[in-house]
Parts: C-alpha cells; structure tokens; sequence
C-alpha cells in the first residue's frame, strides 16, 4: 500500500515549454547582449516578440535535439541546459581566439569564470569575425560521459580539447552557474518578481516574465480531480521539482492545486540549492540525485544534512511512487528504490516510451490522470 506519492512538476503538472523558451532566452542574452558578450551586430531586446523567442529557440537548440540530449543524461534543471549550453559555446568562441590570445585564454579558462571574466572575453571578440555553431554541441556530448550528472564536469574534458587547456573550472558549484541561475531567473520571473527571489534588480531590466503565462498539462480541474482520488485513497501527496519555490508556489496556488500537496512534503530547488550552499562538498544534490524526493519522505524539517545520508529501507521504499517525465526522476527512484511512473507528457510526449520501456520503468501513463487507475 502506498503512503505517499511525490509528483515532479514540469512535464507532469505543468508544461516545460516556457522553462525551455527562457533558457533559450537567457543563453542568446549571455551570448549577444552588450552586459554580456555582445557578439555579433544581432540587437538583442529584453523583450522579444513571440514569433522571436520561437526563431531563437530554434536556432540555438537545434529544434530542441539539444534538450533532448541533455535529457538523455539525466539532466532535468534548467539552470544546468543553461549551464551547459553556454559554456560549451563560450569554449567554441575561445577556441576561435586562438593562437592571437592563447595567454589570455589560459588564464582566463583556469580561473573562476566571472563577470569580468565575460567583460574580457567580450572585449576579445570585439570586431572579430566570429562563427556560431549551435550544432557542435551535439557533435561534442554525443559520446559524452555515461547517464548521471557527471556531464556538467564533462565541459572540462571539451575545453582541454578543443583549446588544449587542462582545467577544472567547469562545474555546477562554480561562479559562472550561478550567473546563468540568475539570468535564467530574470527571463522566468521578470522585473518585478526577480528582487524577491534572487535578492537584488534584474541585471538587465525591461523583461516581463513567464510565470503568470503557466501552461498546464491536462486542465487543472482533472488535475484536481486526480489529486483527490488520490487523497480519497488515503495516500499523502508531495512534491520533488527542479523549480524554485516561488514558481512552484504562485502557479499551482492560481490553478486551485496546492491545497492537495502536503505543505511539509513540497520540495524545490531551493531547498537543493540551500543544502549545496550548507555541504558543497556534497554538491550538486539536483536531480538525478534523490536528495529533493528523500526530503519529501521524510519532510520538510528534517535536517539536511540527515536528509544526505538517509537510505529508506526496501519495505518502507515500496511505500514511496515518484511520478515524473525524465530519465533524471527515474534515476533518482531507482536510487531509493521506490516505484516510478512515467509520464509521456514531456519534451518529447509520446516518443519518450520506447526509452522508459528500455530502462523498464515500473508504470508508463500518458498523463498523471492515470495514476489512480495503476493503483
């Protein structure tokens, strides 16, 4: 008998597509804006039309086979496609600087990566003829490290290629992450909601944000429906997502659904990136690792460091059912040991059931409208 189900949110109560668009959005900002690297002579607006986000979203994932791939690794959070997607092409554009600039470049690639890392680097480029290769992405991670979050250490690997530098800079606790975090927040909550969550203005204001312009995967009354069958059963009902809590919070209280979700078992990337900030030793805790579904099962006032080095015993795991889209939820049950439902209804929907059937999830649903009738 199940005593408690955690729902990831993307993919599975709320659509991903404006998560996707604002990390496109926040790549092409680092990329072309003056604040950052001001490549090119493209004008870049903090406002885009619709028809616009659509072109760049496009352009620079490859008509989304860069998210899919980065999926296909486990990686769930947007900061870290941000991550990722930026700092690879950061490594394509130093490698174009060489050999003129070779001693900049290494001291620049072998030191934290700051925003006066970016205003040298910007200043290297100016008025040079610089090639954009969205594409090269797929050709550098294809044969890139196995299915865990190790990808993000994997940057490292490409910079020694392709500039012949050896370097550790790369990784999720690093000063450049925490840049595209924050950037990536300023497309998500716009101007007036960014001083709340991130503690200062947007670095470049005039943007309006996405989180009133939540779309949800199925209507919210079958959402609630589903959610008080569920309840009716006497199971308890939580959350595990890579959001923050502010966009975690505001949507589902507007769509009439956060009453249903046990207050003490609503889990979000801030208290992952609060647990990273306590024990970065133990960094990164974002899914795939099981940290954010461990603290759903033993709620939210346990302490993190207890959380860390928990493990649920085999009989009270079969009491536990993650319900998620992405490899990353997968991995992160079958770490516990719980029961996984996959839903179809991320990035890649209905496709996405020949790789849940390979790795043999215990339950495939179109939507999390079925999860009652797997019980």
């Amino acid at each position: 008998m199940l005593d408690l189900i955690l729902f990831d949110v993307d993919g599975v109560l709320l659509s991903e597509e404006r998560y996707f668009d604002a990390s496109a959005l926040t790549v092409w900002e680092m990329l072309y804006s003056q604040k950052y690297l001001g490549i090119r002579s493209e004008n870049f607006s903090p406002d885009p039309v619709e028809e616009e986000i659509r072109r760049i979203r496009k352009e620079l994932f490859i008509d989304d086979q860069v998210l899919s791939l980065m999926k296909s690794y486990g990686i769930n959070a947007n900061w870290d496609m941000v991550y990722l997607s930026f700092s690879h092409q950061l490594i394509v554009l130093l490698q174009q600087l060489l050999p003129e600039h070779r001693v900049e470049i290494e001291h620049i690639i072998t030191k934290e990566i700051t925003r006066e890392s970016i205003e040298k680097i910007a200043s290297l480029l100016k008025n040079k003829t610089i090639q954009i290769d969205y594409a090269s992405f797929l050709e550098d991670f294809s044969t890139g490290p196995s299915q865990n979050q190790s990808i993000l250490y994997y940057l490292n690997n490409v910079a020694e290629k392709r500039l012949g530098i050896k370097t550790d800079v790369f990784s999720p606790t690093s000063l450049l992450w925490e840049i595209c975090q924050e950037t990536f927040q300023e497309w998500y909550l716009g101007d007036q909601l960014v001083p709340e969550s991130i503690g200062r203005e947007t670095y470049q204001s005039g943007k309006k944000g996405f989180l009133s312009n939540e779309i949800p995967i199925v209507p919210p009354e079958r959402i609630a429906e589903t959610l008080e069958m569920l309840r009716n059963k006497g199971i308890k009902l939580g959350i595990g997502t890579g959001r923050p809590t502010i966009e975690t919070i505001i949507p589902l209280r507007e769509m009439g659904l956060l009453s249903y979700f046990d207050p003490e078992r609503i889990i979000t990337a801030s208290h992952v990136l609060d647990a990273e900030s306590r024990f970065p030793h133990r960094a990164p805790m974002a899914k795939p690792h099981p940290f954010c579904y461990i603290k759903g099962w033993l709620g939210l006032q346990q302490d993190d460091e207890q959380v860390i080095d928990f493990q649920i015993n085999p009989s009270d795991a079969k009491k536990l059912m993650i319900v998620g889209d992405s490899v990353a939820d997968y991995l992160a049950a079958k770490e516990i040991g719980c029961c996984f439902a996959a839903t179809l209804t991320g990035l890649t929907g209905q496709e996405a059931r020949g790789k849940f059937e390979e790795l043999q999830a215990d339950f495939i649903v179109n939507d999390m409208t079925e999860i009652p009738s797997i019980l």
